[in-house]
């Protein structure tokens, strides 16, 4: 079962506040786990991201995550309906804006998002609905969308285009799994994720 997303830290202690503050400790359930890094964050984008809902308000949330030490980036995102923001160590997450499709909530964690290549996105859904325990409510061009249940606020959106792997995820999914020997495992993508039981 999908229990929580692991976040490589150089400050473990302003990352955890900084994502309680910036979620509003509105995170579905799942823990966000900050674990200590040697290095900071050089891949272009990160494969593993998560989306925030903006709420009615959008441009005062925005503006609230920059206070709190976020900073806008362009990873050639264009004209989109949302914003896409970096945490205080460069890990980028998107702010989405009413009305946004799949969003049930409007603040806090709304979604996990995936890069994945457009030929594996169905065997990255597959292996990840055995693992995570999260059923396919969406399938559509842009991707598939997974949730725990049909109204959890936390979705797992997995999707093109996929980026580059050019380092180890700073952001990795983290699953509860009686029968696998606790670690770190790669997806059917190439991904890394933790086990524990």
């Amino acid at each position: 079962m999908l229990t929580s997303i692991v976040i490589d830290a150089l400050d473990v202690a302003r990352m955890n506040r900084f994502w309680s503050d910036a979620t509003r400790g509105l995170t579905g359930g799942l823990h966000l786990r900050f674990v200590p890094a040697a290095k900071s964050k050089t891949a272009h984008k990160n494969r593993l991201h998560l989306d925030l809902a903006g709420g009615p308000d959008w441009a005062a949330e925005v503006a609230r995550l920059l206070t709190l030490g976020a900073r806008r980036v362009d990873i050639g995102q264009g004209d989109v309906p949302w914003d896409v923001l970096a945490d205080p160590e460069g890990n980028e997450f998107c702010v989405l804006r009413p009305g946004h499709p799949g969003v049930l909530a409007d603040s806090g964690l709304v979604a996990i998002c995936l890069d994945v290549a457009e030929e594996d996105r169905y065997a990255q859904s597959a292996f990840w609905q055995s693992q995570a325990d999260w059923h396919a409510v969406e399938s559509h061009d842009w991707g598939v969308r997974l949730r725990r249940t049909p109204v959890s606020t936390v979705s797992l959106v997995m999707g093109p285009p996929a980026a580059p792997k050019e380092a180890r995820n700073r952001l990795r999914l983290e699953v509860t799994h009686r029968d696998w020997e606790p670690g770190e495992f790669l997806d059917a993508g190439g991904n890394e994720f933790h086990v524990t039981r």
